[in-house]
């Protein structure tokens, strides 16, 4: 008799199953997604094919092992200690990682997992208490009244704005910023977000979950030895300060930083300053300059209007931009991640 690759207490939308095709039979009144990732899971090949989000390149497809997957969900299970009978939402999309991951932690682990459409207020409506989730900022800033629906909830694909850490922050869920990407399966670090004491100096460090190691290149990017999930160390583009192997802060991406002048310029913490003064969705890039070799910009989404920079506290002189821009409306990739390089094109269209 087959033995069934998933854990006996796990429950889909309520319903426990018997067999392997029986579950598969069930997703199909699910959707589509959710149908073909459990046929891919069940077959008898030992990895999956994952489409990148495309938020840093070109979208494409890559192999995970099945083991490393589920070595992952094992990893998340023991941080934040969620065993078996473990409630769940899964309100992501199961077209990529994050979502096919809360899928196999359910599968591994043994939870309870409910599955709802992937829209901006997932909890609306819900009359149910999960012990855990999983969201993307848009999410998290749309379900600020219903989210002690979650005890527990892991926030990625983007980065959560100051104006909405400051909501978060005595509210009954643990809300935890993720770090990871496609190639390590999700997370491999996460930092808590809310709860958090105002004098704590490691409130912004990212710590690391179980059996990953951290050192850095010579760019001073991240490079991430997770064996358990990853063959290859993983060489990023995440330009960090190092406090240990297993701990650190984010500062950018390091294709995003700006020499403006012989000044390196970090887009990402200038925008988190800038974040307390301009409520539209915007970001900071460097534009070619004859002068500065790069010059700082600002584009923001929406009508134009008169921006106060000096507002914006702890700004140094190199921090201030240059030039303002708007344009009606950012583009982005599939995930709702802003393509900047893009989106300044419309720019130099106006």
């Amino acid at each position: 008799m087959k033995k069934n690759n998933f854990h006996k207490s796990f429950q889909l939308n309520e319903k426990s199953f018997s067999s392997e095709e029986e579950l598969l039979s069930f997703s199909k009144t699910i959707n589509n997604s959710v149908f073909s990732f459990l046929s891919d899971w069940f077959n008898a090949e030992d990895f999956v094919v994952v489409q990148t989000s495309g938020s840093t390149g070109k979208p494409k497809p890559i192999p995970l092992k099945k083991e490393f997957m589920k070595n992952s969900a094992e990893a998340t299970g023991a941080f934040f200690e969620l065993k078996e009978n473990t409630t769940a939402l899964l309100c992501l999309s199961t077209d990529y990682i994050a979502g096919k991951m809360m899928l196999v932690r359910a599968l591994t682990l043994g939870w309870k997992l409910d599955v709802v459409e992937a829209i901006s207020n997932p909890l609306e409506g819900i009359n149910k208490v999960y012990d855990f989730s999983a969201m993307v900022p848009m999410q998290l800033q749309n379900s600020l009244k219903d989210l002690h629906k979650v005890k527990k909830l892991i926030v990625g694909g983007g980065v959560v704005s100051n104006d909405l850490i400051v909501e978060i922050q005595n509210l009954s869920t643990q809300v935890f910023a993720t770090y990871g990407m496609t190639e390590t399966i999700t997370h491999v670090a996460v930092k808590k977000l809310n709860n958090v004491i105002s004098n704590d100096s490691n409130k912004s460090n990212y710590k690391t979950l179980p059996d990953v190691h951290l050192s850095q290149d010579s760019r001073n990017c991240l490079i991430i030895d997770a064996p358990k999930v990853s063959e290859e160390r993983v060489v990023t583009n995440d330009v960090v300060d190092l406090i240990s192997e297993r701990e650190f802060e984010w500062l950018g991406r390091y294709d995003n930083v700006i020499n403006s002048g012989g000044i390196k310029l970090h887009p990402e913490k200038i925008e988190e300053k800038l974040s307390k003064i301009i409520s539209n969705r915007f970001f900071v890039i460097g534009v070619p300059d004859k002068v500065l070799g790069e010059k700082l910009v600002l584009v923001i989404e929406g009508k134009e209007y008169n921006v106060i920079l000096n507002e914006a506290k702890n700004l140094t002189k190199y921090e201030i931009p240059k030039e303002i821009y708007f344009v009606d409306r950012f583009i982005e990739t599939e995930t709702k991640k802003i393509q900047r390089k893009k989106t300044l094109d419309l720019v130099r269209l106006l």
